[in-house]
């Protein structure tokens, strides 16, 4: 059987070629609502199916989005991935994810591959300081939104969450329940990231405790972001002679794991130890107890970032603070906390 062309549409609909892609491609010019149902009808009577390649090829881009994160494995990044897929499929496009895995190379590697590829733009939510990956994004002049993360090496347009505001809730609810201090989960970092959502995390954790007039000296603990290595910390810190009253972590996946080496060392949560987490990832609801957390609206995020990537006049002039889209943080109370 011969292979259906756009030829064949336009004869069977009674209109131009021209009509036909602009009915394909919901543009760039507009087609009378009966035409377009001719068009729509002949199509699928003749079972015709574009060719995206030659498309591509064509205008140099393809209905894809590259999104690039740190690991799809935690459950942050992968309800974020999600709500970045759900947002291109509204608009007709389809995403490639890539792990970077927290590595440079892996980042610059996905970077090179998604350009490549002539990819409609790229999120990114990166894994560190992304140097060589600015250099690569000048290079390519590609269409870029940062997301969750906003590192001071690229100037592109950001969706972020208000993490300062956020952490400040969470510690300020904790010390509001009559405990003398809060202490802090964060990352393995030495020396504050800028851009960074945990080291923002931890700066809000500060703000909170010196407005309350408590100290913080000593009171601040690392750990990688993941349960399993929160769980390890969280067993030695828990089981010392300065176990902390009440502890605030920079991810959800962290105080998972706090909440597992508890139980292990028969400390009762809430009454011998508060715990909150950050990011509201599914699963803190089942935790037991049910997790107190600060969430941000991930869909509206991932709705922003795909409408700016896919707009032509993305790379806004000005001053970097304006180049910034910033959601709320909301605090959600749940028994962990040691609400009822």
């Amino acid at each position: 059987m011969a292979k259906v062309t756009r030829d064949d549409v336009a004869r069977l609909a009674g209109t131009s070629t021209a009509v036909v892609s602009y009915v394909i491609n919901n543009g760039p010019r507009p087609v009378a609502p009966a035409t377009r149902e001719r068009v729509l009808n002949a199509i699928k009577e003749l079972g015709y199916r574009p060719d995206r390649v030659a498309q591509a090829m064509a205008s140099r881009r393809t209905d894809l989005i590259g999104l690039i994160l740190p690991d799809a494995r935690q459950p942050f990044f992968a309800e974020m991935a999600h709500a970045v897929e759900q947002a291109a499929a509204d608009r007709g496009k389809m995403v490639l994810v890539g792990n970077s895995d927290y590595r440079d190379e892996r980042e610059v590697h996905y970077l090179r591959a998604f350009l490549g590829m002539r990819v409609s733009g790229l999120i990114l939510i990166s894994q560190g300081p992304s140097e060589h990956a600015a250099a690569e994004i000048e290079a390519w002049d590609a269409r870029l939104v940062l997301m969750h993360r906003r590192p001071d090496a690229i100037d592109d347009m950001a969706v972020v969450t208000d993490d300062v505001g956020g952490a400040q809730l969470a510690t300020r609810h904790l010390l509001e329940h009559g405990h003398p201090y809060v202490a802090c989960l964060g990352g393995v970092e030495s020396t504050p990231v800028i851009g960074d959502p945990v080291t923002d995390h931890i700066e809000g954790w500060r703000r909170a405790m010196h407005e309350a007039g408590r100290s913080t000296e000593g009171r601040l603990f690392q750990s990688l972001y993941n349960r399993y290595e929160s769980y390890q910390v969280a067993l030695e810190l828990l089981a010392g002679p300065d176990r902390p009253p009440a502890i605030i972590c920079a991810t959800d996946d962290q105080a998972i794991g706090v909440l597992r080496a508890a139980r292990e060392l028969r400390i009762d949560v809430p009454g011998e130890l508060a715990v909150a987490g950050f990011d509201d990832v599914k699963e803190a609801a089942l935790t037991d107890p049910p997790l107190t957390t600060v969430a941000s609206d991930r869909r509206a995020m991932a709705d922003a970032a795909v409408g700016l990537v896919l707009d032509d006049g993305l790379r806004v002039p000005g001053p970097r603070q304006e180049r910034l889209k910033q959601f709320p943080s909301r605090l959600v109370v749940r028994r962990s906390c040691g609400c009822a």
